[in-house]
């Protein structure tokens, strides 16, 4: 799972272990007696004995791009070769290469007239930078939707727009977008930088100055990571001509417009602002890795089932963090889920729906191989994508449910799909029994663990999605992440409520319904 990074920004609340009521239109069809043999397959030693080699030293703790995750991706297509599961691209080829490139940490400087500061004082950047502006143009809240937009009447082209966070407010105290108590996603810790980008981008902007200081705060501990570990940002490779991103302090952008707080409407000002800010970008070669089984009736729909196959490889004193949990026990439990789906092939029940093992690349430096899948080249339709069951970190205890083990955080399976969630929760029932705990499902959890690993990339195309989760724990991104303290036990349990959910949802007669659309 990856931490929260600005790198990717520049990217119903349910009772604990609380169960709904099972609708009838998503009552489990009557299987054929070979499916509880097919789950049974999945074994603690054949887990076993794919993580203590996934997660080995060989491989070097797999970061994105290094000689270690070459490794893990031919140790992944071996595997697949092994069981008779195609790759999913041209001519069966199991790599789908992720252009990305690394942007050291940039030097250089910001002056507002006389005053110069360097990146990191006052202000943060993770591009490069540069230009003299003599004006600015105050967007308000940088805020454009079908029936608000805080760019109306102003062009914005090749210019330098200051905005802030938040949003607009109705004389009531609710909020303008939603109309009621609930603020939008406008508002959203980890959203809102990403959205206001993106119109900015598309309206042309240069420089994007953002007044944040609830982000400013979270990022500046990022920024102050890789400045004593001579660190970088990594991205996707893209033509696209971005603006230059701003992070700026309150203080200083009272230096620039004094009414910055309290004015709502746009406005062109004069300013004296300049940007020194040199970035190097380095190429990283990098792959995601896809095999899948053709459906029998429905091949044209897809269920993707998905882990990430990196992690964050050798620390400033030379430690391998081997992330067995994060996530070698998502990735080998894909592993085992695919060799249950193609023991039911090879027996005549092959699933009714296209079932897709994909091995996503660059995670852990901001969702990139899962954002590159469904954003720039998805090897599958999205809009034939039925549901993506995604997988990161199931192989441990969270120290909070310690003596009460036999449990999976479940996150996001209400969201989109009312349909979805009660599969979830009738396979569970009639399965595994293993408890389903919603803590983190929670809209405003302050982990915002919903936002943090690839299934996210997915939810945002309207894609109804299961996170599985174990939780955080004292090993969590250090070198003690290795493969005898994963409870074998339960990450079997775990893969096996996985395999049947996703084999429910392959089979069904009609593909899930979406009946609440992202927002």
């Amino acid at each position: 799972m990856k931490k929260l990074c600005f790198a990717a920004a520049v990217l119903v609340l349910s009772c604990n272990g609380s169960q709904k009521a099972i609708s009838e239109n998503t009552a489990l069809a009557p299987e054929k007696p070979d499916v509880a043999n097919l789950a049974a397959s999945i074994s603690e030693e054949e887990l076993r004995e794919h993580l203590y080699a996934y997660a080995s030293d060989d491989f070097e703790g797999r970061e994105t791009g290094k000689e270690g995750q070459k490794k893990a991706v031919a140790y992944i297509q071996n595997a697949y070769e092994d069981l008779g599961i195609p790759g999913a691209l041209k001519d069966g080829a199991y790599f789908q290469k992720v252009p990305l490139e690394m942007a050291k940490l940039p030097s250089g400087t910001m002056a507002i007239g006389n005053q110069v500061m360097e990146n990191g004082q006052g202000f943060l950047t993770f591009s490069g930078v540069e230009g003299d502006f003599d004006s600015v143009v105050y967007v308000g809240y940088g805020i454009e939707t079908e029936n608000y937009s805080d760019y109306k009447g102003i062009d914005v082209r090749g210019k330098l727009v200051l905005l802030k966070a938040g949003e607009p407010k109705n004389a009531d105290g609710t909020y303008l977008l939603t109309g009621t108590k609930e603020a939008s996603k406008w508002s959203n810790i980890s959203e809102s930088i990403e959205k206001r980008t993106e119109v900015a981008m598309a309206k042309g902007a240069a420089v994007m100055i953002y007044v944040d200081e609830e982000n400013f705060s979270r990022y500046n501990r990022y920024f102050e990571y890789m400045k004593a570990n001579d660190g970088g940002s990594m991205d996707l490779v893209s033509n696209e001509e971005k603006p230059g991103m701003i992070l700026l302090k309150e203080e200083h952008a009272k230096t620039i417009f004094p009414d910055f707080e309290t004015q709502l409407t746009a406005e062109v000002l004069p300013a004296n602002l300049k940007f020194n800010i040199e970035s190097k970008n380095e190429k990283v070669d990098s792959e995601n890795v896809v095999a899948f089984i053709r459906g029998s009736e429905y091949p044209e729909e897809y269920v993707v089932i998905s882990s990430h196959l990196d992690h964050i490889g050798v620390n400033a004193k030379g430690e391998i963090n081997n992330g067995a949990d994060d996530d070698g026990s998502g990735t080998v439990a894909m592993l085992e889920i695919a060799e249950a789906f193609k023991m039911a092939a090879d027996e005549g029940m092959v699933p009714k729906r296209s079932v897709v093992f994909l091995h996503v690349t660059g995670e852990e430096k901001g969702l990139l191989g899962s954002r590159y899948y469904t954003d720039v080249d998805p090897v599958f339709p999205l809009k034939q994508t039925v549901a993506n069951l995604n997988i990161d970190m199931i192989g441990r205890v969270d120290p909070k449910r310690e003596g009460n083990r036999n449990y999976i955080y479940l996150i996001g399976s209400d969201k989109l799909s009312t349909e979805l969630h009660e599969l979830s929760e009738n396979v569970n029932s009639k399965y595994t029994k293993v408890e389903l705990d919603y803590t983190y499902n929670d809209e405003n959890d302050p982990n915002r663990f919903y936002y943090r690993s690839d299934h996210y990339n997915f939810a945002k195309n309207n894609i109804p999605i299961i996170f599985y989760f174990n939780g955080t724990h004292a090993d969590y991104h250090r070198p003690g992440d290795t493969p005898d303290k994963i409870n074998y036990d339960l990450l079997k349990n775990r893969a096996q409520l996985v395999f049947h959910t996703a084999w429910e949802i392959s089979n069904r007669d009609s593909r899930l319904v979406v009946d609440k659309a992202a927002k």
